[in-house]
């Protein structure tokens, strides 16, 4: 029987089609089932979601059928919807892994390029978490692939920060699909796998441990250029238990001007580098509050934390760790800021021209234009 004529027409606009949340072309994934052309230009599409409640089944149905329509001939569009078999299932896993059956840690891997950041405090209130989201956003602005896990477990606040609220991952037999939010980013957080978000998380040690694994070695992350994590005040399970699953890994430290942030955050990088990762820099959270005085209608500082706080924290770890630790950012204390974190729009999207955004967007140029340094990293050596 022969091919109608607009059938490879057809099947290349739908390799133009990507699953929302794997992020890689349909016809890829096997989801194409079935491809019908009537002697009218009426298409019909079979798509195999990857589970039976899929939550993205309407965006699929709408991308598969504006892609298909924009093809020229095409006089209408019907999609069914399917759902994969088991075997389908497993075929696509083991491509999505490269062939391994074996969960592993990608970002651990000889050869990989994704640049992994935990962003960490030395306690909590200092702005941890808003730094890392907007962080994020920004690099995603400037066309990087990001992915964020919430490694707070204790204080998962990174999807409320997005937006996305009660949000949960999809679950292919054992591999978990992060959440797509603004930007194209890519997020997971425990409190994504709670049954519901009133459940505490009372978990020790090795509990934290293997849950940390999993969600960086079950998660189909794709290809990443920065991976951004979220870790817990201090210097806790979940600090250590990084710097062991991924050498390369690299930390951001964030403090307030204050003294009493700056004593302690300077103990987070004192960890990185014991666990012999990389210490980027230092960013300074709250650094002032610009205001219009009603005197003289100028644009003043005001120093509500006092100050120097960021320079402390930068400086006593250059001279802890044998290198260069620069303050990277000060960010100004910003009413948007924290609305923004409130509302589920990080400042850098919503505002962009604040001066707190315009602070975080210089950060991540700076991050995005830093070469990969050896300095204070692991190095894997090998013996004869």
């Amino acid at each position: 029987m022969t091919e109608h004529p607009l059938i490879p027409h057809v099947r290349a606009a739908l390799h133009e089609v990507e699953d929302p949340e794997i992020r890689r072309p349909i016809t890829d994934l096997g989801m194409v089932d079935d491809l019908r052309v009537d002697d009218a230009g009426n298409v019909h599409v079979r798509v195999l979601l990857t589970v039976a409640g899929c939550p993205m089944r309407s965006e699929i149905t709408t991308r598969v059928t504006n892609a298909v329509s924009a093809v020229d001939g095409v006089s209408g569009v019907s999609v069914e919807l399917g759902v994969m078999s088991d075997e389908q299932r497993d075929a696509m896993r083991q491509m999505l892994r490269g062939g391994q059956m074996e969960r592993v840690i990608p970002f651990a891997q000889p050869g990989n390029l994704t640049k992994v950041i935990a962003v960490a405090s030395g306690k909590g209130g200092v702005g941890k978490s808003s730094v890392t989201v907007n962080l994020a956003v920004a690099l995603a602005k400037q066309g990087r692939t990001v992915g964020i896990l919430d490694a707070d477990i204790y204080g998962h606040s990174i999807p409320d920060m997005l937006a996305l609220g009660d949000a949960r991952p999809t679950l292919v037999d054992d591999m978990i699909m992060p959440v797509p939010a603004l930007e194209g980013l890519k997020v997971i957080s425990i409190g994504m796998l709670k049954p519901s978000r009133d459940q505490v998380v009372a978990w020790r040690g090795p509990i934290l441990d293997r849950a940390l694994t999993q969600l960086l070695a079950d998660v189909y992350w794709g290809d990443l250029d920065y991976l951004l994590l979220d870790l817990p005040p201090g210097t806790g399970d979940v600090a250590m238990s990084l710097g062991q699953k991924i050498p390369g890994s690299e930390v951001i430290v964030v403090t307030t001007p204050q003294q009493a942030a700056s004593e302690v955050s300077e103990r987070a990088g004192t960890m990185a580098h014991i666990m012999e990762q990389r210490v980027l820099g230092v960013v300074e959270n709250m650094s002032w509050l610009e205001t219009t005085c009603p005197k003289c209608d100028d644009v003043h500082r005001v120093e509500l934390f006092g100050s120097g706080g960021g320079v402390q924290v930068a400086e006593a770890l250059t001279d802890r760790v044998n290198y260069d630790v620069p303050l990277l950012a000060q960010v100004p204390f910003d009413e948007a800021l924290l609305s923004g974190g409130d509302r589920g729009m990080p400042i850098v999207h919503s505002a962009p021209e604040h001066p707190a955004a315009v602070a975080l967007t210089e950060l991540a140029t700076t991050i995005a234009q830093r070469g990969r340094s050896l300095v204070g990293a692991r190095l894997p050596l090998a013996t004869s």
